[in-house]
């Protein structure tokens, strides 16, 4: 790495938006972030701006030092790496040729703090330097922010400061003891550790989880009409109440004696209620819920959601309309709708709908998550009239899935309420006399629901969790009136156990990280993947499962670190990250705060913690050097298999995760699962590199239909088929059981 001088945030703006003296060179510089960013903008700027990207963060700590004075006032040692020094070098020229310096890196304090580093890096202290910022990258969006620049804030840049000094101390003081105490290349973060311990207790708790028995009873019921019995007249009650108590069935033995006793019994509607409800649509996305929506609905991962998200908000060219951003930031936890964008929308609507799909006024919703910055906007399209079959012909596939998803949550949000008309019927079974008199031993209850008016569910359904159901699942009940008798034709008594709590997806994970305000919307992806990165945990069917390295990593910080990765310590440090962004508190004492009770926790645990061996795992092959058993071992980069005799012998071989489908190529090897430099999964044949058949699909044994060739999973859970060579596609079920 080059050096640079060290840098220091002051309470002063160390940058100011215009000069006082005119400076050398012509025309006006703009700094973004992305080449892609770049290239849109610059259409719009045309002549007399140069616009150049950053590529991200330009000054950073060291990689090999801690990098933060603690005794003066935690003042940080900022590096330019060395493969950034080309391209600070030509900012720097390019700062020196220009007369104005105009720096648009992103909207939140990562982009704050980029602005800032971008001016010590290439020398712009002496140049008339303006902050702006896009919302989104448009036309209009981009003349009116450079109509509006400001002076670079520097509470944002402090409370980036202050994340990136914390977590530095936190991951350089606890990671060595890691490598000490357990193996090298572990790592410990403040947010990280803090998801690791929701995902270990999550695991514990269903390891502990003792499925508990009860049974359901439920009658398929029917009413007549003109004397006969139409499927339409048919619905099904479930027992509520047995001689005035709640219904609760511990065995079978109970229900087979209820239904025993429900033998003749008379069936007759004892009360029914009808009552309309309105359901009211979901916010538009933040940053949080467009993860959970694009995962419940889409199947993509966090990482996957961001990186398209990105791409959509960079500008994508749409022929005779030139390149648009087509939806606004992407990392926001507001729910915020400006309202000029409202007014446009209610008009679409109206337009496309009708009126009475527009309601009365425009809603407004206060985003739940903790310390959300409600000067953002939620993430729309750009352009509510821009809808996504009008652009699907200049978009990937999954640029418009995730296009279409947005699109449509934004337009739903602005729209009216759903009407649904709901009805509670409770049935009495008993003989004649106890129901006349109005004490049958038992009640069923039967509920449904049917939209009279849809509203915003014209153009969106909601996603659901694993577990989660709606009353419209039900159906409409008939038509049925207090006192009218019913028929019964079947009662249907079954045996349950309770369920222990669903296992993390990516997407549940961000939910909870940000229910527990831990972290924030530019955090959710990296620490996830740094979970995946170290072993820490495994992705398993969609689903975090945490690693034997995991458990004894996290009960080792658990143990002694108790305060530092608690989940309402780290949420209350994001919090007081929050106050130094409003200017409400000042970093250098919040950090002294830390430090000291941090310092004490860590010498004592240098001390007191123990050395832990990671087992190594068994298997049943042999070493085919000396014929000892091989074992599967954890290194830096995951695991492997290594002959148990090691190091008499050092035998060693990748962990090929077999998925027991011929290579259709050579049909010598078996394909097997691999893993991208990024970290993305593939198949490819375990004769590689002598064969080098890849694919990104999971292939499957059945052949193409329609070619022969190689079937791969596609879609959500890989229910559907995709050929490599001829594009066919089909259901899998189909597929499999034809062949």
């Amino acid at each position: 790495m080059s050096t640079a001088t060290p840098s220091k945030t002051t309470r002063k703006p160390a940058v100011k938006s215009k000069a006082k003296t005119p400076s050398a060179g012509r025309g006006k510089l703009v700094i973004v972030e992305s080449p892609a960013k770049a290239k849109t903008i610059g259409r719009y700027l045309g002549r007399g701006y140069t616009v150049k990207a950053s590529m991200g963060h330009v000054r950073d700590l060291p990689k090999s030092t801690m990098g933060v004075n603690v005794d003066a006032d935690f003042e940080p040692k900022y590096l330019i790496p060395r493969d950034k020094s080309k391209l600070v070098k030509e900012l720097k020229s390019s700062v020196q040729a220009h007369k104005e310096i105009y720096l648009a890196t992103d909207p939140d304090r990562e982009g704050e703090a980029i602005a800032w580093h971008l001016v010590a890096a290439t020398e712009a202290e002496n140049k008339p330097v303006h902050r702006v910022v896009f919302h989104e990258i448009t036309p209009s969006a981009v003349t009116a922010a450079m109509e509006h620049p400001r002076e670079i804030d520097m509470d944002l840049v402090d409370a980036q400061q202050a994340r990136r000094i914390l977590d530095r101390i936190v991951g350089y003081s606890v990671s060595p003891l890691l490598w000490k105490k357990v193996k090298r290349g572990l790592s410990a973060g403040r947010v990280q550790s803090a998801a690791m311990r929701i995902v270990v207790e999550r695991e514990r708790e269903i390891e502990a989880f003792q499925p508990v028995e009860y049974w359901s009873l439920d009658a398929d019921l029917t009413k007549l009409t003109d004397g006969k019995s139409t499927k339409r007249d048919q619905f099904r009650a479930s027992i509520n109440r047995i001689r005035g108590r709640k219904a609760e069935l511990a065995t079978g033995e109970e229900a087979n004696d209820i239904v025993a006793q429900l033998d003749g019994a008379k069936w007759q509607v004892e009360t029914v209620q009808r009552r309309q409800t309105r359901r009211k649509p979901q916010p538009p996305f933040t940053t949080s819920t467009l993860q959970q929506e694009a995962s419940r609905k889409l199947g993509y991962s966090v990482r996957r959601t961001m990186q398209l998200a990105q791409e959509l908000y960079e500008g994508v060219d749409l022929g005779a309309e030139g390149t648009q951003g087509l939806i606004t930031y992407m990392r926001t936890d507001s729910t915020n709708i400006s309202s000029q964008v409202q007014q446009d929308t209610r008009g679409v609507i109206a337009e496309r709908f009708g009126s009475e799909y527009v309601p009365g006024t425009a809603p407004i919703y206060k985003s739940r998550a903790k310390g959300a910055q409600e000067a953002h906007e939620a993430i729309r399209p750009t352009n509510p009239a821009r809808d996504p079959q009008s652009v699907k012909s200049f978009l990937s596939a999954p640029q418009f899935r995730l296009y279409n998803l947005v699109w449509q949550r934004y337009m739903a949000s602005q729209m009216a309420p759903a009407l649904l008309d709901s009805t509670r019927a409770d049935i009495a079974a008993g003989t004649a006399v106890e129901i006349e008199a109005k004490s049958a031993p038992f009640i069923f209850r039967a509920t449904g629901s049917i939209v009279t008016f849809q509203g915003w569910m014209a153009i969106y359904q909601t996603g659901r969790d694993e577990g989660e159901t709606d009353e419209l699942d039900k159906g409409a009940l008939p038509e049925l009136a207090e006192g009218e008798p019913l028929d019964i034709l079947k009662l249907l008594p079954e045996q349950h156990f309770t369920q222990p709590p669903p296992r993390f997806t990516e997407a549940t994970l961000v939910k909870a990280l940000e229910e527990q305000g831990i972290g924030r919307p530019s955090t959710y992806v990296p620490t996830i993947a740094t979970l995946q990165a170290r072993n820490y945990v495994t992705l398993e069917e969609r689903k975090l499962v945490p690693t034997e390295l995991g458990f004894v990593v996290n009960d080792l910080l658990v143990e002694h670190f108790p305060d530092i990765f608690d989940v309402n310590f780290t949420s209350q440090m994001e919090a007081e990250l929050d106050d130094i962004a409003s200017g409400e508190r000042d970093w250098v004492p919040t950090l002294a705060e830390f430090y000291a009770p941090f310092t004490a926790t860590l010498k004592n645990a240098e001390q007191t913690m123990e050395r832990v061996k990671i087992r190594d795992e068994p298997t049943d092959e042999v070493c085919e050097k000396c014929g000892s058993p091989m074992v599967i071992k954890l290194g830096k980069f995951g695991k492997f298999m290594a002959c148990s005799a090691f190091p008499e012998c050092r035998n060693s071989k990748p962990l090929l995760t077999r998925i027991g489908v011929e290579c259709p190529t050579c049909h010598q090897g078996e394909i097997v699962e691999r893993r991208s430099k990024r970290g993305r999964k593939f198949y490819g044949c375990e004769r590689y590199p002598d064969c080098d058949f890849v694919s990104w699909n999971k292939p499957v044994k059945e052949p193409c239909p329609n070619c022969g060739g190689v079937l791969g999973e596609i879609g959500r859970g890989g229910e559907r088929l995709k050929c490599n060579s001829c594009g066919w596609q089909g259901d899998k079920t189909a597929i499999v059981s034809e062949q």
